[in-house]
């Protein structure tokens, strides 16, 4: 039995994966802990699991709306995660003291648990859950790129190893990440040793006053399903609508559930055509469903595509134009613009990739790869390679070591 410790940021998507790797974990007879936001960890992962507090924001709620390209990463990493790190490194430290991992896994954006792994000389593994940073989208911008290199350089001076050169967000040891080559295609920026997984997806909290029944009804329609994810909540207004627009005016061949956390379209409510939820269970519905529409986050399109469902995707910041742009690139979807498409354009891109079968081929050509992969418990499997591979050079350094010194020392070890 080895003891895993899990960090991670307050984002929901980037906590539901390792969540299910933990599970993985635990099923195999491992202690799992975790350090972050205990508000944000309570209901995504097992209840009886420590989890070491850390300080810092419990999301990233109050960005302005209207940032997008390099602005809205300048934003991500100066207002968000270079303060999320210095805030949650206390307690990544204490969670470290205290119970004694073998091993970090640690989310690529809370680079407090590399930094703090590499000072205290603890190992660590990436938890990557977006293939983003693989695709080396700021090789074309230099100046940016170097003004990320410098900050996380500037992070380790204060938090890590001032001595260790390689960049904080992948492991030398292993990167995990929760996709496959059939919908990143090849990676421009590999550092270290890298294994695709897939999506890894556990168990999520049922959302008991669901209208099973509205979906399940004996309804020949196409069923959509419309989600901007967890951390767009505030700016979806104009575009939700155009969503349910399209739609009504395909109503005789469409129906459409939304995820509308915000109350962005009023109160929950639903019709013949229509179903608005502020939550939804977005495994079960998408097992069910023929066609989404997205921002192009990571978690939502793999699940998507895991479930073979081809995809309209409309990327709004971060790493959702890479994604976007990885899901049109593998034909398994069509990206629209956020901010310009109307009921029109979301309306037609439904018509192309519910119309046209080569794209949900796509989707299962896709959905083939990432079940091969393995997901959560070929993560962890990873995991007890990586332990092993560790303890196996400690043992041989303490055996070099204690030849070393009966070498110098004949006397070394003597009984008198």
């Amino acid at each position: 039995m080895s003891r895993f410790l899990f960090v991670v940021p307050p984002l929901a998507g980037h906590v539901n994966p390792a969540s299910a790797v933990a599970a993985a974990l635990a099923a195999r007879g491992h202690e799992v802990a975790w350090a972050g936001h205990p508000a944000v960890l309570r209901g995504l992962v097992a209840a009886d699991s420590p989890v070491f507090p850390c300080a810092g924001p419990p999301g990233i709620d109050d960005r302005p709306p209207d940032l997008r390209g390099v602005a809205a990463l300048k934003f991500l990493w100066d207002d968000f995660f270079a303060p999320l790190a210095y805030a949650m490194a206390p307690g990544v430290t204490t969670a470290v003291m205290e119970f004694g991992p073998d091993l970090l896994v640690v989310d690529q954006q809370a680079v407090a648990g590399a930094l703090v792994a590499e000072r205290l000389g603890v190992p660590y593994v990436t938890s990557s859950t977006t293939s983003a940073e693989l695709s080396g989208s700021l090789i074309g911008i230099p100046k940016v790129d170097q003004w990320l290199t410098d900050l996380l350089d500037g992070l380790r001076q204060r938090l890590g190893d001032p001595s260790a050169r390689h960049d904080p967000r992948f492991s030398p040891r292993l990167t995990l990440v929760f996709s496959t080559g059939e919908l990143t295609g090849p990676s421009a920026r590999e550092r270290g040793p890298v294994r695709f997984v897939g999506p890894a997806l556990g168990s999520r909290g049922d959302i008991a006053d669901f209208p099973w029944e509205w979906v399940d009804r004996d309804d020949r329609r196409a069923l959509v399903l419309v989600s901007l994810g967890t951390v767009n909540t505030t700016v979806g207004a104009r575009f939700l609508t155009h969503c349910v627009d399209a739609v009504r005016a395909r109503s005789r061949a469409l129906r459409v559930v939304v995820a509308d956390p915000g109350g962005l379209l009023g109160p929950p409510r639903g019709d013949d055509d229509v179903l608005i939820r502020p939550a939804l269970p977005q495994l079960d519905l998408l097992a069910r469903a023929d066609a989404v529409v997205c921002h192009a986050g990571h978690n939502t399109v793999t699940e998507a595509l895991w479930h073979g469902v081809p995809l309209v995707v409309a990327p709004i910041r971060d790493d959702q134009p890479v994604v976007a742009a990885q899901v049109t690139a593998a034909g398994a979807g069509v990206r629209v613009r956020f901010g310009r498409a109307d009921a029109r354009a979301v309306g037609a891109a439904l018509d192309t990739v519910l119309g046209q079968p080569h794209y949900a081929a796509a989707a299962c050509r896709i959905s083939h790869s990432f079940r091969a992969a393995g997901g959560a418990p070929t993560a962890a499997a990873h995991l007890e390679e990586v332990v092993a591979a560790a303890e196996a050079a400690e043992a041989a350094e303490a055996a070099m070591t204690e030849k070393v010194e009966e070498q110098e020392n004949p006397w070394h070890g003597l009984q008198i």
